[in-house]
């Protein structure tokens, strides 16, 4: 992973927060959000993890910070799950994310939210989430299903099959319940036209 990409990355997750980028906005939300903080730790442990050539000791402080931002804040995403840009994690405490988990971008995560694995049977695995999906608080999206773009998940639901793009679904089990989807939850998507990414950086 380059510099460019970690620095992308965070700046994606800071505009989901302020609707900016700047280093202003950086250090208010590090300090104000718990969810963002979380995050840059996230993304530069996913970076470190790939430089061989970071001094000794470099990788295992910030892993042990990363650990420390876990346990302080109730936010227990595998560092090896995959998520794209745009992470905004709006409440903390109980958020349990699962390694083989594959998130794509503008995900809008709650607390108490597990996205989780099944052992057996046709959907053993874990969740692919798209892109621009809202999770409510206390969700449960478990085994090898697919959540489309634009959906959202409502509070408390247990979702154990595929959802389709922009509908909204809740309940035990979860089930259909509008066409809206995530509209006018997940918001201040439009970071690449304030900070576009960069790719030449190595």
């Amino acid at each position: 992973m380059a510099r460019s990409e970690i620095a992308y990355l965070v700046r994606s997750d800071l505009y989901r927060y302020a609707g900016s980028s700047s280093a202003g906005d950086f250090f208010r939300h590090y300090f104000a959000e718990p969810g963002f903080r979380f995050s840059f730790w996230f993304r530069l442990y996913q970076w470190a993890r790939t430089k061989r050539y970071l001094r000794f000791g470099a990788r295992q402080l910030i892993s042990l910070i990363l650990r420390r931002q876990t346990y302080r804040f109730g936010i227990s995403i595998s560092p090896d799950a995959r998520i794209g840009p745009g992470l905004y994690i709006g409440h903390f405490g109980g958020i349990v994310v699962n390694k083989d988990v594959v998130i794509g971008r503008n995900l809008n995560i709650s607390h108490d939210v597990t996205l989780g694995q099944v052992n057996r049977g046709s959907r053993k695995g874990c969740p692919t989430i798209a892109d621009n999906v809202y999770i409510g608080p206390g969700a449960k999206v478990l085994g090898r299903i697919h959540v489309g773009s634009h959906s959202a998940i409502g509070a408390n639901a247990v979702v154990t099959h595929d959802v389709s793009e922009n509908t909204s679904v809740a309940g035990v089990p979860a089930r259909v319940i509008s066409n809206v989807g995530s509209e006018g939850y997940v918001n201040r998507t439009d970071y690449e036209q304030a900070a576009p990414p960069v790719t030449n950086d190595k």
